[in-house]
């Protein structure tokens, strides 16, 4: 099964009749036409037709969503969201035409279609074909359109460069979205952006202003000499949530002095040594 075939699938279960009679007809009407407008007046169509509900999925299907493409989690999305990406996908024979189209349509969109269009992203044909629109994406003021890309989405993973990928993981910090549904983050880490959230996490101090424990994950792994400051500093002044995931950057520093200031606090010592303590826990505590 194909992701379009899992999409009809799915939208079949939950829509009435008439919808689903009209989304076939639109999606047929749309691959075989080859009138861009055809695509601009079904997407246009979408809400009246389909509704705002939420997509109905339960975890037999996200296991199958998984399976039929690694990292795809549409958990969030809405009944009209997929169907404006089922649509765009009767394109799905034809890269130059679908880029071109969805091109047009996010220039266009309001916020739910800009969020469909973007959630829809590593179903498209031609991956490194979207690499510009996802990256301008990342620019926008909207949060939800932001977080289309950045959260629950394994396109930026798989294609951002690490400049782009960067600057994806400071801004959800920036516009306060959490950090754990980022699909790849701790593949992706790196030196340079741990030296970012280090810069970022000074001028949240500097401003009196809070730092999010999530930041931590990013900076463990790169974790050497100055940055091993930053986290005695956490470990010594910060709430027991920051405490907690200072404790799991160090287990996570490849410095030896990581190790020595970590067996101060041999409580944290010992939970993050044995599992008892893990980023989950720091994310959703009990």
């Amino acid at each position: 099964m194909t992701p379009r075939e899992l999409l009809v699938s799915w939208l079949s279960r939950q829509l009435a009749v008439d919808a689903t009679a009209w989304l076939a007809k639109s999606a047929a009407q749309v691959e075989s036409s080859g009138k861009d407008g055809d695509v601009y007046l079904a997407v246009s169509l979408v809400t009246r037709k389909v509704g705002k509900a939420d997509l109905a999925l339960g975890e037999g299907d996200l296991r199958e969503a998984k399976a039929i493409r690694p990292g795809w989690d549409p958990r969030d999305w809405s009944a009209d969201q997929a169907a404006r990406v089922l649509l765009l996908l009767a394109l799905e024979r034809d890269p130059p035409r679908f880029a071109r189209v969805l091109e047009q349509l996010c220039n266009s969109a309001d916020v739910s279609e800009l969020v469909a269009f973007y959630r829809g992203l590593p179903l498209y044909p031609d991956q490194p074909r979207y690499l510009a629109r996802a990256t301008e994406g990342l620019r926008t003021n909207i949060k939800a359109a932001f977080e289309a890309i950045a959260l629950r989405n394994p396109y930026p993973n798989e294609q951002f460069p690490e400049a782009a990928w960067n600057q994806m993981v400071l801004k959800a910090l920036f516009v306060g979205s959490a950090l754990w549904p980022i699909v790849g983050l701790d593949r992706r880490a790196n030196a340079e952006l741990a030296r970012m959230l280090r810069d970022y996490a000074h001028e949240r101090w500097a401003a009196g202003r809070p730092v999010s424990p999530e930041l931590w994950r990013c900076v463990g792994p790169h974790a050497t000499g100055p940055a091993l400051k930053d986290l005695e500093r956490v470990l010594k002044e910060g709430t027991e949530l920051e405490r907690r995931a200072a404790a799991l950057a160090l287990l996570a520093s490849p410095d030896p002095g990581a190790s020595v200031l970590l067996q101060r606090d041999a409580a944290l010592a010992k939970a993050v040594a044995g599992g008892e303590l893990t980023w989950e826990r720091v994310v959703t505590p009990a």
